[in-house]
């Protein structure tokens, strides 16, 4: 519906009235207090800043507002985000924002037919989601935030640090659309470069332990997204990996300090205090359908002094200025 409604709008310019789906919203601009939903996939510390970033930009937006915020669990966060988005929209939230990729799709499948925005965060790829029409003109009361993944830069640091490596092992899960899109990336950069990438998916956080050690046992590193099932048993992969001798590298600061051994990192903090930002403009009325996603794709290099005394290895001159971490205790 959201899409026929946003193709019938481009085509009939003249029919306003195309405006009560998903093409444009009409919040209230003269509401005292708003009713904000806010959807966070899964707990863990990349999504949490992001959630932090968000209340921040908020508060500091001036916007009276009370906050209905959902965290799905680690077994059932598909079904539960579903249904927190569906008594979102029941209990007439003025907006609500999703945090991660499929909580983001459970909260626009929800609000169609509804004038409800939806402001989402962490999301790698929302035109492949079908989140968006395209990252300039999103063509629905749908935009936000995405956490594109410097790859290349990725694949220089893991040279750097390893240069006799030759097999990188990945990890996904099948049903993330973010990792499956940043996987087509990985193998492209690394094809180019005479590097073989092993990859292994999986369903459910039940089938990290076994597909963990299988891959550790074939790779000379493996790399880790923001595939959230598993980054959230991140211990497991970091347990394998220990096993067989090898680093794990990671995508973002809070996984270096749970000890991967270096990444390009986002700050995912920053990046929800844009995607706040972005839901305090469309409260005062800006029209969300209008408003381009936004992108914090600037990296910085990150490096745990812990992981790379215990695997013996040494800093590379290339990245001797790098910011350094120590393991979380």
């Amino acid at each position: 519906m959201k899409k026929l409604s946003a193709i019938l709008l481009s085509l009939v310019l003249c029919l306003s009235f195309a405006a009560c789906g998903k093409s444009e919203n009409k919040t209230k601009t003269d509401k005292s207090e708003y009713k904000v939903g806010i959807i966070q996939y899964m707990s863990h510390p990349s999504l949490d800043n992001c959630y932090k970033g968000i209340v921040e930009a908020l508060d500091e937006s001036g916007i009276k507002y009370t906050a209905d915020y959902q965290t799905g669990s680690s077994n059932s966060a598909d079904s539960d985000c579903v249904n927190f988005a569906k008594n979102m929209v029941a209990s007439k939230c003025d907006v609500i924002f999703a945090i991660a990729t499929p909580a983001a799709k459970a909260a626009f499948a929800a609000t169609d037919d509804t004038d409800i925005p939806v402001i989402f965060c962490a999301v790698n790829d929302p035109v492949a989601s079908e989140l968006v029409e395209s990252m300039e003109k999103p063509g629905y009361a749908c935009t936000g935030t995405s956490d594109v993944l410097d790859l290349k830069a990725q694949v220089d640091l893991i040279q750097s640090m390893q240069p006799e490596a030759k097999k990188i092992g990945i990890l996904y899960t099948s049903s993330e659309d973010n990792s499956i899109s940043n996987l087509k990336k990985f193998k492209d950069i690394c094809g180019k470069r005479g590097l073989t990438v092993v990859d292994k998916a999986v369903q459910g956080a039940s089938d990290i332990p076994a597909a963990a050690e299988d891959l550790a046992s074939k790779v000379d590193c493996i790399n880790n997204f923001t595939d959230n099932n598993v980054v959230n048993n991140l211990s497991v992969v970091l347990s394998a990996a220990e096993k067989n001798n090898i680093p794990v590298y990671g995508s973002e600061e809070e996984q270096v300090k749970n000890g991967c051994l270096a990444s390009m990192s986002i700050d995912y903090k920053a990046l929800g205090k844009v995607t706040g930002n972005m839901a305090a403009d469309v409260l005062k009325g800006k029209d969300a359908s209008k408003m381009a996603v936004k992108t914090i794709s600037e990296a910085t290099p990150l490096v745990n002094t812990d992981v790379l005394s215990k695997l013996k290895m040494t800093m590379p001159e290339k990245y001797s200025s790098a910011q350094t971490v120590t393991t979380n205790k």
